[in-house]
């Protein structure tokens, strides 16, 4: 039956249906559409039965007429409409995840709590003072890890089969800085085990091979990649899995790297596409990416610093160990001297990446200054963004137009914020304002005409929509009201 409703489009968007609720069992369901479909005598509509049985989701701010004329004023009334309370019991047959603390969702056609996405969002919060917010959210990802092993893309069923960009140690670092660094500790047994998921299978990995999410490299080195469990069609988008892999040599591992770009969050983006063009021709299991990797060195030193907290010394040892073994991996790997940037590496064809992806300034945020080493890097990652990414309205997510959502001529707020925390906080104080603030006008110049604050944003012609993708553009949107209050914070206006 999902699958016949799904490939009949009787929802233009395929998350539309795998979000809806049934109105009775799923059992009783099921039997009713068998019964009626094995009687071919029997004329019945599809789109009716869908009606008669489920209820279709509602996006949680459409009923919100923005009145404010202050960017800043609407975003703080926005936060209740976006915030939800704690979860009872779901409907039985609900894709739903229930959360014991309240939580903010995107917004649009995102009603649930999404992994790297509240990272950004949490940014603004806590600029707004909503703290307790914050580390209810915090806990509510401690339990995603306690219950599956690992934070779901989302809170649904359908996301259990991967993860997202790993920035669990970064909201206890956010909640650290309100509480204090007992913080650290009290999440350590959530940290080890995200990690553990990122490195499940490392241990007897031989050179050269991969498994799950981690690829051993041909020194030695371990380095990962975004994975899925499954090589099936995403429900969320069972129309267009389904079709392009229908068109494959290989469906399941086209579903399977479909799956892991949606892990990656950039879904999709040319970083994946071995043409650099066609979605048919994805490889993001064959792909280290440079974000990915600097934010696990990110997790292994939060790891250390939580040991050392609890008086762990040979423990935080073992870990800036696994951290500086890893920040040199990628610089061998993923610095690109041709380039003078951060890429992707491609471990099967041994190949860096050609493109310059904001990707590349993960570095920056986290890796130790050596010496000035990173500083001087970073100088000449900053005459590469210049002239190749950095448009009216801030920074570009790669500069290949191919249609999909995460390339040109589109910007999102996560890949600004990191880009600028990066310049920032390596001596290119300078780029990051002028980085800053052309997406601050640009977000209030957005908001100013239409009264939304959108998912992503066109930086290259500042006066027209973004596009591209699965679905229409979004508005809400959780992550840029975050890094809009928290650059207003730091940049002004």
């Amino acid at each position: 039956m999902f699958h016949d409703v799904q490939m009949a489009r009787i929802f233009p968007d395929s998350k539309t249906f795998a979000d809806c609720i049934p109105k009775k069992s799923p059992a009783e369901i099921v039997a009713a559409y068998e019964k009626i479909t094995s009687n071919p005598a029997i004329r019945f509509s599809l789109k009716l039965f869908v009606e008669e049985n489920f209820e279709t989701p509602v996006a949680p701010q459409l009923n919100y007429i923005t009145r404010e004329k202050d960017i800043n004023a609407h975003i703080r009334n926005l936060w209740p409409v976006l915030t939800r309370k704690a979860d009872t019991a779901q409907p039985v047959g609900s894709s739903a995840l229930p959360l014991k603390f309240p939580y903010v969702v995107p917004g649009g056609r995102f009603s649930e709590m999404y992994y790297w996405d509240s990272y950004f969002t949490m940014l603004g919060l806590q600029e707004a003072g909503e703290n307790n917010l914050v580390e209810d959210m915090v806990k509510n990802f401690a339990a995603l890890i306690d219950s599956f092993g690992h934070i779901p893309n989302g809170t649904r069923t359908y996301y259990i089969s991967r993860s997202q960009p790993p920035f669990f140690a970064l909201m206890v670092e956010l909640l650290a800085q309100v509480k204090g660094d007992q913080v650290y500790s009290d999440y350590l047994p959530q940290l080890q085990k995200e990690y553990n998921y990122w490195m499940q299978g490392s241990e007897h990995l031989l050179a050269g091979l991969a498994t799950r999410c981690v690829v051993r490299m041909k020194d030695g080195s371990l380095l990962n990649r975004y994975w899925d469990e499954l090589d099936t069609p995403r429900p969320e988008a069972w129309f267009e899995d389904h079709t392009l892999a229908s068109k494959s040599s290989n469906p399941k591992k086209l579903c399977r790297d479909l799956r892991a770009a949606a892990a990656s969050g950039w879904d999709f983006s040319s970083r994946w596409l071995a043409d650099k063009k066609s979605l048919a021709t994805i490889q993001t299991t064959n792909i280290i990416p440079v974000d990915l990797n600097s934010l696990l060195y990110k997790l292994e030193l939060t790891i250390a610093k939580a040991q050392v907290i609890r008086q762990n010394d040979s423990a935080a040892a073992q870990y800036r160990k696994k951290a500086l073994a890893r920040l040199m991996a990628i610089d061998k790997y993923c610095w690109n001297k041709s380039l003078n940037f951060y890429t992707d590496y491609n471990f099967v064809s041994q190949q860096r990446s050609s493109l310059v992806t904001p990707a590349g300034m993960y570095p920056f945020c986290f890796f130790d200054q050596r010496l000035g080493y990173q500083s001087l890097l970073a100088r000449k990652a900053a005459d590469v963004v210049r002239a190749r990414l950095l448009k009216d309205g801030g920074v570009l997510s790669t500069e290949i137009t191919t249609g999909q959502q995460w390339d040109a001529p589109n910007g999102w707020a996560p890949l600004q914020w990191m880009t600028i925390w990066g310049f920032d906080r390596c001596g290119q104080k300078e780029l990051a304002r002028e980085i800053a603030l052309r997406w601050i006008n640009l977000n209030t110049a957005v908001f100013n005409r239409t009264g939304k604050m959108m998912e992503k944003y066109n930086v290259v012609d500042t006066q027209a929509e973004a596009g591209g993708g699965e679905y229409p553009s979004q508005d809400g949107f959780g992550w840029t009201n975050g890094v809009f209050l928290k650059l207003s914070a730091i940049y002004g206006r």
